[in-house]
């Protein structure tokens, strides 16, 4: 079984990984159901392109990182994500490949990106399930086993890949980015758009915490206020601002410290959310 998987005639195995690594990086497969390579399944809207990358996958070692790079350095994936209406209406899938990609991240890499960009991440490899917060009360309302134990210190912020998952009660602020609900194999999840995903990234313990970090090592970095909202830019798109998107961010920034100065209970009570600790010698209405 081990020398069929492996052997590159024919590289189905290949063929299966490199169409995995393609719907990573631009959202959809070459081919459009990597489920199904079987003669219920699409036919691949680029055969030679997909045959080059799982013979390059094999003859490389069968080298992950080597595949990556060669994809995400090459001329497709790089161009603009931007398009004109006539490209829109041509090929809407972006089958063709005429744009770069544009779509949301997936549920666990949301959580891990906010984490990063913040300095919180914890990239330790292996070891036991955590469990990050989650809604007060909430294995009470629906699961049998009502306790749910909360981890402290870096276990909050461990690669989502090791948060524990209960089947009956999966991880909320996963399950409303799609995350799969593990009750079978899923290699594709859709995307979808509501309301509770703003509001989760707005509001979730997680992501209140990752900004005030965010917020106070910018602060301490950085002295001026243009400086210190380019450097959280840069740290959250690997970019620096445009001169009007910087101005937009000055004048939010102007607008919520006027009402976090007329309510310093309120400043206080956001900076002081999750459990890492707070810098004291910074203004709470400028951090807020």
């Amino acid at each position: 079984l081990a020398r069929a998987l492996g052997s590159p005639h024919p590289p189905l195995t290949a063929r299966v990984m490199v169409n995995r690594l393609w719907q990573m990086l631009f959202g959809r497969g070459l081919v459009a159901t990597p489920e199904d390579f079987g003669t219920q399944g699409a036919w691949p809207s680029h055969p030679e392109l997909l045959d080059w990358l799982a013979v390059e996958f094999v003859e490389s070692g069968w080298d992950l990182k080597h595949v990556l790079r060669t994809i995400v350095t090459s001329a497709t994936y790089r161009q603009s994500s931007a398009a004109g209406p006539a490209v829109w209406a041509r090929d809407p899938d972006n089958e063709l490949l005429a744009r770069g990609p544009r779509f949301r991240l997936s549920a666990e890499a949301v959580r891990d990106q906010a984490l990063a960009a913040a300095g919180l991440l914890t990239c330790r490899q292996g070891g036991p399930s955590v469990k990050p917060y989650q809604p007060d009360g909430l294995w009470k309302d629906v699961a049998t086993i009502s306790q749910y134990d909360q981890d402290h210190g870096a276990n909050l912020y461990r690669r989502s890949l090791y948060t524990f998952f209960k089947r009956t009660v999966a991880p909320p602020g996963m399950m409303v980015f799609d995350a799969a609900g593990r009750e079978t194999c899923t290699v594709r999840t859709i995307r979808t758009n509501t309301p509770l995903q703003a509001l989760t990234l707005m509001n979730g313990v997680t992501f209140i915490e990752a900004a005030r970090v965010l917020a106070s090592r910018v602060m301490q970095e950085e002295s001026t206020l243009e400086d210190r909202l380019a450097a959280a830019f840069r740290r959250v798109l690997s970019r620096n601002p445009r001169e009007a998107e910087l101005a937009v961010l000055v004048r939010g920034y102007q607008r919520h410290l006027a009402r976090f100065a007329a309510d310093p209970a309120a400043a206080r009570q956001f900076v002081h959310t999750g459990e890492f600790p707070q810098q004291p010698d910074l203004d709470p209405a400028e951090q807020a």
